[in-house]
């Protein structure tokens, strides 16, 4: 050992100089495994990024997107080699210059209003708002059979705010149970119920992909439509579990996020954005729209695990505290009262009438 007692006085000695050099040569190397290693997973990390940005956005066809990403990644991997093997910096220049004009190029991709859109979301939500009565334009309300079969009918719709009663919020699973759907229902006094509903706005013959909602393959839009479109597509045709839970909120604040929406929906209208499946999804554009009512919400992981959203409505107090939210949650589910009711019933009755 390089420490020993001395006898004299019991202090510890002073290691011997001989040892300090090899222990910093030590830290030397460890310090420059870390620094390579640290740039190697950046260097991973952007060649992932940069491959799938080039295959969910490249014009040209499959093709051309196969071709873009292969070039990418051959041409990547050649700096990366030249780099080990002449153990330099100077060959990642060459790759920092070829990120940079991908980044160059990607600044240039917009989102847009006008393409060929799906028949669900082939229509705009706008609204006017006149004192305490809102008019919204383009409210879809399809008769759905299946993902392909259906009616389409777009109508205009008046809502007074006056005779705004409830709101709740609906969650539709279909796989995880961290993951969810969410939406927001507004209830009238004269029965009608209002679904807002923020989705992707997806192109003719597209299919949704969590991946390409990190890639601008998606814009956002915003779905209003009656219960008996919205949840029942979701619960009846493509067999996804839905629940539902009165929200704990005064009629103020209902009246406050029911016009957010309308806003949101102006908005969406005259500047088109992205979907993003972390930063702009169906919750977290619900959450900022919130915050302006109450800037004191806090944020929580369970915005993004949207399955446990109920946990977070729990915590803030949004959800009625007499019950547990192991009984609000044995209560909100409504998937077989949906899938029980027919064509031509009243849906929204239909789901909020427990069985005896």
């Amino acid at each position: 050992m390089p420490l020993s007692w001395r006898a004299h006085r019991g202090t510890l000695a002073v290691p011997d100089k001989a040892w300090t050099i090899p222990m910093a040569k030590l830290l030397r190397t460890v310090g420059r495994l870390l620094a390579w290693l640290f740039c190697a997973l950046v260097a991973l990390l952007s060649l992932a990024w940069g491959t799938l940005a080039l295959w969910y956005r490249l014009p040209g066809g499959d093709a051309m997107r196969v071709l873009g990403a292969g070039l990418w990644c051959a041409l990547a991997l050649a700096f990366f080699a030249l780099a080990i093997r002449r153990r330099t910096w100077r060959p990642l220049l060459g790759y920092v210059g070829m990120y940079a004009l991908l980044l160059a190029w990607w600044s240039t991709i917009e989102p847009s209003n006008h393409r060929d859109w799906a028949d669900d979301v082939s229509r705009q939500l706008t609204g006017e708002v006149h004192g305490d009565t809102v008019v919204l334009h383009n409210v879809r309300d399809f008769a759905w059979r299946s993902d392909s079969d259906y009616d389409i009918r777009w109508e205009t719709q008046s809502y007074d705010l006056d005779h705004l009663v409830s709101a709740d919020a609906v969650l539709s699973h279909w796989g995880s149970d961290a993951i969810a759907h969410a939406m927001v229902s507004f209830g009238f006094d004269d029965g009608r119920h209002l679904v807002f509903s923020v989705e992707i706005r997806k192109r003719r013959g597209q299919e949704f992909s969590s991946i390409g909602g990190f890639f601008k393959d998606f814009e956002t839009t915003l779905v209003a439509a009656p219960e008996s479109d919205l949840i029942r597509v979701r619960t009846n045709v493509r067999g996804e579990d839905d629940y539902l839970y009165p929200l704990a909120i005064d009629r103020g604040t209902m009246r406050g996020l029911f016009l957010s929406y309308v806003n949101t929906a102006n908005r969406l209208a005259t500047a088109p954005a992205f979907y993003n499946t972390v930063t702009s999804n169906c919750v977290t554009v619900v959450y900022r729209m919130a915050r302006h009512l109450d800037p004191g919400l806090p944020m929580d992981v369970r915005l993004l695990l949207t399955g446990y959203l109920p946990g977070y409505l729990y915590k803030i107090g949004a959800l009625d505290h007499r019950l547990t939210l192991a009984q609000w949650n044995a209560r909100a589910r409504i998937t077989e009262r949906a899938r029980a009711s027919k064509p031509g019933d009243d849906f929204s009755t239909a789901i909020r009438t427990a069985p005896p």
